[in-house]
């Protein structure tokens, strides 16, 4: 029997975690199936006409709310070309309404509901032997799946969950070569102990662990594989000190290279581990995901969210300050009782904090959640399909939720892709009230101007913060116009062809700039000072620009010290070598 498993990534990059579960679990009796990753960017018919020519005898799909929309369409098609293929479904979206995606989507033939290794293996063994029989396959004996019976949508008995772990064969013991250049889903434990509102995993009750011994070896082997990046998707992976630690140390011992995402809940991270942490995790293999979602207190009681941000904010100090593992810090706009002012409140918050990425995501209202069952309490107004995510509520409107996406946008552009932070700096600290001021001021003006139906280039993320200052009356805008051009030049890796700014300078004054820092080589900054002896190279390797006031002096101690100064960086087009800067200042020049 041919037997295809499939899904529809978000990316290319993307690999699915539940897929490889399934075919473990099953292909001991069926050793045959076929695991095939579409991602919902491809052309449909393409889809169709790929699963077409494999000629499976069952189809299977693992659905979520990024692919829903387009996994309906594919299985329509699929559904006209293959009247005959049993289609099944599985996955959160489907799992929590199965009745109304059977009754509205006749091409759906079962929908397996919830955990699904075990009813997946059933369900095959069903087929397999309605095949062999020539009769109907016996779908009411498969537990945990919504079926058809001729005209008639059934559910058989609900299935219990596994709670032997270990029983669940390895979804990374072969097939290794699949994970080439892909991020690695992976999981040391499957539940919840929260009951978040908003959260599928409020739903299912406790925690059950794999085994470290099963857990450790899965990791060995990906590891060993060459895989680059592995996230645990583990809803609150330190929940258990003594399991956490222990992975912890295995990873810190074994990593090789590979970078490790955990979602951790910050204000019960105990001090001990935190302390391990800081202390011995190397720089850049762990990156921390911390959902804060709200600092609102009357909204996190109404989700049910159980939160101490003082904690909170102790523990991601201290990560921080380790200068070791990054964090990623989630907020969702549009939870109870949380107003504009309210989320401009939680924003300023979480944002002082200072998190290498901060996500803004927006409330939806997914299916099987008790913030969807209890919409009409709040007035909740939200998109039908998926990912339905909510267009206002009682005390926030449309309008609100417009604006709030404007500062998601340009959060995105300018503080998560780091292309300019020691000019957002000046500017939080020295000219706007606050961080949400600012990217909602210059969210509104991007807006106002039409770039956001536009693409960009680098330059034209400078040439338009520049343009939306020039409207805001910025004292000391040359100062800001200087870190903007240190920040442009410093954070690139090879020497820019093109230059945003206008003053560019002549090639006799940079070679004036040159000789003088040949003659002040003593005085250089160390990583500048093995340079300066090149000077015939330095056309080659550096770029020089006018600034206002001494900006190394300013990153070493605060103080701005205003002058006519060069700042001056050099490309060393070296492998693993950055790149270096001085300052010069024009009176030295002048007298060279």
């Amino acid at each position: 029997m041919n037997i295809l498993l499939s899904t529809l990534n978000a990316k290319f990059i993307h690999s699915s975690l539940a897929l490889r579960y399934l075919r473990s679990y099953a292909q001991a009796s069926f050793p045959t199936i076929e695991l095939v990753e579409y991602t919902i960017n491809d052309v449909t018919l393409n889809i169709v006409a790929d699963i077409y020519k494999r000629e499976p005898d069952v189809v299977a799909f693992s659905c979520y709310i990024w692919n829903i929309r387009e996994t309906l369409d594919v299985i329509r098609n699929l559904k006209k070309v293959c009247p005959d293929v049993p289609v099944i479904l599985g996955g959160p979206e489907v799992t929590y309404d199965a009745d109304f995606w059977m009754k509205k989507h006749p091409e759906i033939d079962v929908i397996a509901i919830g955990e699904g290794e075990q009813t997946f293996l059933e369900l095959l063994q069903a087929y397999q032997e309605a095949k062999v029989t020539g009769q109907p396959p016996r779908l009411r004996d498969v537990a945990g799946i919504a079926y058809r019976d001729q005209e008639h949508v059934r559910f058989s008995m609900p299935r219990a969950q596994i709670e032997e772990m270990d029983t669940i064969p390895s979804p990374y013991q072969d097939h290794l070569d699949e994970l080439n250049n892909r991020v690695v889903y992976f999981e040391a434990s499957r539940g919840c102990p929260f009951k978040c509102q908003y959260c599928l995993s409020s739903i299912e009750d406790g925690v059950r662990y794999f085994s470290l011994e099963r857990v450790k070896e899965d990791l060995l082997r990906l590891i060993n594989h060459g895989v680059k990046t592995i996230k645990f998707v583990d809803r609150t992976f330190n929940i258990n000190k003594k399991y956490a630690l222990e992975i912890f140390q295995f990873l810190i011992d074994n990593h090789n290279g590979t970078v490790f995402q955990f979602e951790i809940t910050a204000d019960i991270l105990r001090a001990d581990v935190l302390d391990f942490l800081t202390e011995n995790a190397p720089p850049g293999v762990f990156r921390f995901e911390i959902g804060v979602q709200s600092t609102n207190d009357e909204t996190n009681r109404l989700v049910q969210r159980i939160q101490r941000f003082d904690r909170l904010s102790r523990t991601v100090t201290q990560i921080k300050n380790s200068g070791k593992i990054d964090q990623h810090l989630d907020l969702i706009a549009g939870l109870p009782e949380e107003d504009y002012q309210s989320f401009r409140k939680t924003f300023n918050d979480v944002f002082a904090l200072r998190p290498e990425e901060l996500q803004l995501g927006f409330l939806k209202m997914l299916r099987g959640t008790g913030v969807r069952a209890r919409a009409k309490d709040h007035g909740y107004v939200f998109m039908d399909e998926s990912p339905y995510e909510i267009l206002g509520n009682n005390i926030l409107s449309f309008g609100d939720m417009q604006k709030i996406k404007r500062v998601e946008d340009v959060l995105e552009k300018y503080w998560n892709a780091h292309r300019m932070d020691h000019t957002l700096e000046w500017l939080l600290e020295h000219v706007f009230e606050s961080p949400f001021d600012f990217f909602q001021s210059f969210g509104d003006y991007w807006e106002s101007k039409g770039w956001s139906r536009i693409g960009h280039q680098l330059e034209d993320l400078f040439t338009r913060l520049q343009s939306f200052l020039q409207t805001q009356q910025v004292e000391k805008l040359e100062h800001v116009i200087s870190l903007m051009k240190f920040d442009f030049l410093h954070n690139q890796k090879h020497r820019p062809r093109k230059l945003w700014w206008e003053d560019v300078m002549e090639k006799q004054e940079m070679q004036a700039t040159f000789s003088a820092v040949f003659e002040q080589r003593d005085q250089l900054r160390e990583d500048f000072a093995r340079h300066a002896s090149l000077e015939k190279d330095y056309f080659k390797h550096t770029l020089t620009a006018k600034v206002s006031f001494d900006i190394d002096t300013w990153i070493k101690t605060g103080d701005v010290i205003e002058g006519d100064y060069t700042l001056v960086v050099y490309y060393p087009y070296v492998e693993g070598e950055h790149n270096a800067f001085t300052m010069v200042d024009a009176n030295t020049i002048a007298s060279a």
